[in-house]
């Protein structure tokens, strides 16, 4: 979640940006401190306001968050349905497992051989297609997308699928992730006499495939996939056909699974972004599509091409495993629940401290806080109740109330923190400006010391590949050591897992070293991108009109 209009607080010292600070073994994630200071398109717009949380006294150098949790946003979820006869019901119930991973917009779009039917809007799945929406989707085929901005505005026009009618048919597309090279590419595409309509990345794919001199459509599509460059899982659908593509580094998951067909009737072949959207559907996870690989689903069955036009190091994002996905999910081979509940005991090992409790700041610190608590031997608890049923929006009192937003969605228990040494479990630290308000919420409900443990390295660099993150200038970590950080959150002590730890609760069997490093992009917590670098404004929304 960004918020560029932050205060800088007084209290700290800028940290010098000489990379020799931030080398070194895990020892440099660890500080205490002893202060506690043309197709049938139909749009609709369901969309509420956003919750705001009321902004806190100058004099304590807090933002006024748009948002009450200092988090990463989700990127992008997508889905695919092919040979179901309900394929839009069953699209919407694979983007309802999926919501977690975007909540501003959702579409589907629906084929029945002849015909595509597309209906998109702002808001969740469920405030968008009700029973009788779906209705109007008929077809054995649909995609669907459910979508945080990431380039391109949050307004309507960049919802999603995307459907275009050109020379090579009609083609609706779903992406997750971001294009790195975009500007060239639409600039080279308007020469053309490409006309976009929306300002998304995705439309570029679209338009690279109506613009490719190949013969057959699967060539045009693998010709534009090797032109652009970033981090795409991709879902598309013609009027027969679905196909599902990775890009050559692997940045985003996508996995195909299979609904075995009864009373004699061929299987239906799903693709999806999280395998928690197979359970719902009763499908088996099958593969994961591989990177730079494209895959098609038509009535002569599943067939898959390269498109790469040559081999590159993988690096899929870690941060997947770290936050993104769901628990339940398995993500580049691994289940998230194991990866999170091994961050968790290999933060203890790094960095035990004497507590009496492990608290975890729900919901995403839960694993890890498992995993902590199994390690140190330390008892495990919910010390702060996390209030689901909040929506989006919220009544705010007319009096300015201190950290009002975050209390609105968790509460500390008093009978188990009071008079406690408690170790809270996050997953990371933005800008720290959340973290500070828990600290202060547990300690004022009688914590007597309260550690903060995060189960992953220090934030330092902006995202590129589908994630929004702030700009370096608003990371904290990027501008303050662990020791500041830890004085300005206000907690005893601030430990971060360290790289190795994190590459290793994510590997499948590698030795303790970690995975080499080309294995997972963690260019958020090294500087390190694995495409050529792009500068952020490149890839900041475009202005437009909603």
């Amino acid at each position: 979640m960004s918020d560029r209009n932050s205060v800088p607080c007084p209290n700290l010292t800028k940290r010098h940006s000489d990379p020799e600070q931030r080398a070194g073994s895990e020892s440099r994630y660890f500080a205490s401190a002893a202060t506690t200071d043309g197709t049938n398109t139909e749009i609709l717009d369901c969309k509420q306001s956003r919750m705001t949380s009321v902004g806190v006294d100058a004099e304590e150098c807090e933002e006024q968050d748009a948002t009450p949790f200092d988090k990463l946003r989700e990127e992008c979820g997508v889905m695919a349905v092919y040979g179901h006869p309900d394929a839009a019901r069953m699209t919407y119930w694979g983007l309802y497992a999926l919501q977690h991973r975007g909540q501003e917009s959702a579409g589907i779009a629906a084929a029945d051989g002849t015909d595509v039917t597309d209906i998109k809007g702002m808001g969740l799945v469920s405030e968008i297609f009700t029973d009788d929406v779906l209705a109007k989707l008929p077809g054995t085929m649909a995609i669907g997308h459910t979508r945080y901005s990431t380039t391109g505005d949050s307004a309507l026009l960049n919802a999603q699928p995307i459907s275009v009618e050109s020379t090579k048919g009609l083609i609706a597309i779903a992406h997750n992730g971001n294009l790195v090279n975009l500007g060239n590419s639409k600039q080279r595409l308007e020469r053309d006499g490409a006309v976009f309509q929306t300002t998304s990345d995705t439309e570029i794919i679209v338009q690279l495939i109506a613009h490719s001199r190949c013969n057959t459509l699967v060539d045009c599509i693998a010709d534009s996939l090797s032109q652009v460059d970033g981090a795409f899982s991709i879902v598309m659908m013609t009027r027969n056909r679905i196909f599902a593509a990775r890009d050559p580094h692997g940045f985003r998951p996508l996995s195909m699974g299979r609904i075995a067909g009864s009373g004699g009737a061929p299987d239906t072949f799903v693709f999806a972004s999280e395998t928690c959207a197979f359970d719902l559907l009763h499908a088996k996870y099958e593969r994961d599509v591989e990177p730079g690989e494209l895959v098609m689903v038509s009535e002569d069955g599943v067939t898959s091409r390269r498109f790469a036009r040559e081999t590159v190091p993988p690096a899929s994002c870690i941060f997947e495993h770290v936050y993104f996905a769901r628990p339940d999910s398995r993500i580049f081979g691994r289940w998230v629940q194991q990866s999170r509940e091994e961050m968790g005991r290999q933060l203890a090992r790094e960095s035990g401290v004497a507590a009496d409790l492990v608290v975890p700041v729900p919901d995403s610190g839960v694993t890890a806080a498992l995993g902590y608590a199994a390690e140190s031997g330390i008892p495990f608890n919910l010390g702060l109740i996390r209030n689901h049923y909040v929506g989006r929006t919220f009544i705010q009192p007319e009096q300015r109330t201190r950290d009002f937003g975050v209390r609105m969605k968790l509460n500390p228990v008093r009978s188990l923190l009071e008079g406690k040494r408690v170790i809270l479990i996050d997953d990371s630290i933005i800008r720290g400006t959340t973290s500070r308000k828990i600290v202060r919420m547990v300690r004022a409900a009688g914590a007597t010391e309260v550690h903060m443990r995060i189960s992953c390295p220090p934030t330092i660099s902006p995202c590129f590949y589908g994630v929004d993150t702030p700009s370096k200038k608003d990371l904290i970590a990027a501008n303050y050591s662990v020791a500041e950080i830890c004085k300005y959150i206000e907690a005893d002590s601030l430990a971060y897992l360290s790289l190795v730890g994190l590459t290793h609760s994510c590997t499948k069997g590698e030795p303790a070293s970690g995975m080499s490093p080309a294995s997972y992009c963690t260019a958020c917590y090294t500087g390190n991108y694995p495409t050529a670098w792009v500068d952020v404004e490149d890839i900041l929304p475009a202005t437009v009109g909603a």
